[in-house]
């Protein structure tokens, strides 16, 4: 069986695996900066404009399994394939106007980008370095942020200037550019390639090769043991508290600056971005960061940060600034972190997408309700106490569970191929 060199930096992989990124999270983050617009010219209710971030989130959660299954089934390279070409379809009927294609267009893209979810750790674990994973998953995260920053900043000018519908379809653009990246990284061939396919990192090239099924576990044991797993339990919950803040940060936050702050509605959606922004500095720093104090003592710091944020707005949103840059800092860094745990703790290739599957899809469970459970209690109270002190309790169960995952995970063995 041919062997990886760890030797040689995969880089037209790694290019094409942040590339990815940039569709896995902007194209859906454009719904929050035009709520506005959206409520006005669909008839919506707060709710149900929640709603819209919350569909691609319930999609995780329901959809991982399958896509999970899917990944082992069709080999991990074709799963890609098959994610940015769909999140590109969603997002062209998401845009074809009115409410049916809003919802149905929002959905399509929530069951692709929950493939891309449950691929990329298993991309990272069989393509990466060990020593190099923790700033390739932070450079991916921050693809994730830098392309949600850029809908949180044009979606609302651009929206104001053709309309939404033409302001959604533009983020259609990020899926070409993933798909074009991803082809030339590993060829058209090995692209639509179904199976597992393997890389030689010494050519660049890939080949398909036979599973060895005697060294590595069944799927059934990587299954229990994975359910079984403390570690990957506690990193459930943790991944549930990061979604929960985050999904719900960013689908009120503009309106938050709107109600609490005095902005436009334009000024608003462009200021939110700060949140997106910021998430670059928690992505790329977090890696680093954790190579010179340890994983457990960094999560110490992303967890100040991501409490600071809702308390923050809660008792002076005149500091908006702040507490939004120190949250996007927690964000980009806490998701990363936990992406980074997921491949430590992998076995082998089938071992980080049950993994992956587990935790995002949990966390994904929980985090769905964010937006419209938000958005429902600001529409029962008439002001934003109470939804930001339910995002304050979502972050200290990231803090908790997640460093102590971090903990129990720190103690295993570092990853190898």
């Amino acid at each position: 069986m041919p062997t990886v060199s760890t030797r040689t930096f995969p880089w037209p992989v790694v290019i094409g695996i942040v590339l990815i990124g940039l569709v896995l999270r902007g194209p859906i983050i454009a719904v929050a900066p035009i709520s506005g617009i959206l409520r006005s010219d669909l008839g919506l209710t707060a709710a149900q404009v929640g709603l819209l971030t919350t569909l691609p989130v319930l999609c995780f959660a329901i959809i991982t399994p399958f896509a999970s299954f899917f990944v082992g089934r069709a080999g991990a390279n074709f799963a890609t394939t098959v994610t940015v070409i769909g999140v590109g379809l969603g997002t062209i009927i998401r845009s074809a106007g009115g409410v049916e294609a809003v919802f149905v267009g929002t959905i399509i893209m929530g069951a692709f980008i929950t493939v891309g979810n449950v691929v990329v750790p298993v991309l990272i674990r069989r393509d990466v370095p060990p020593r190099r994973v923790g700033i390739v998953t932070g450079s991916y995260t921050s693809a994730m942020n830098v392309s949600s920053m850029i809908t949180s900043l044009a979606t609302a000018p651009l929206a104001q200037a053709f309309g939404w519908q033409a302001a959604l379809l533009a983020w259609g653009g990020f899926a070409i550019i993933a798909t074009v990246g991803w082809l030339l990284a590993i060829g058209p061939r090995a692209a639509f390639h179904v199976g597992p396919l393997r890389p030689k990192l010494e050519s660049g090239a890939f080949e398909t090769v036979a599973i060895d099924t005697q060294s590595i576990p069944s799927i059934q044991g990587v299954h229990a043991r994975t359910w079984r797993s403390a570690s990957a339990l506690l990193l459930s919950l943790a991944f549930a508290g990061q979604a929960f803040s985050y999904y719900g940060v960013t689908a009120w936050f503009p309106t938050i600056l709107e109600d609490e702050v005095g902005l436009s509605v334009t000024a608003a959606g462009s200021s939110s971005s700060i949140f997106q922004i910021a998430a670059v500095v928690g992505a790329l720093g977090v890696p680093l960061l954790s190579t010179r104090t340890g994983i457990p003592r960094t999560f110490v710091l992303v967890a100040i940060l991501w409490v600071s944020c809702p308390v923050g707005l809660l008792f002076d949103p005149s500091a908006w600034f702040v507490w939004g840059f120190f949250g996007g800092v927690a964000q980009g860094g806490g998701i990363t972190i936990v992406f980074m745990l997921i491949v430590q703790l992998a076995l082998n290739g089938t071992h980080a997408r049950g993994l992956s599957a587990m935790i995002q899809g949990v966390g994904y469970a929980l985090g769905a309700t964010s937006a419209t459970l938000l958005g429902a209690a600001h529409d029962a109270t008439g002001a934003w106490t109470v939804p930001l002190s339910i995002v304050v309790v979502s972050t200290l169960v990231f803090s908790a569970a997640g460093l102590a995952g971090a903990i129990r995970a720190n103690r295993t063995r570092p990853l190898s191929h």
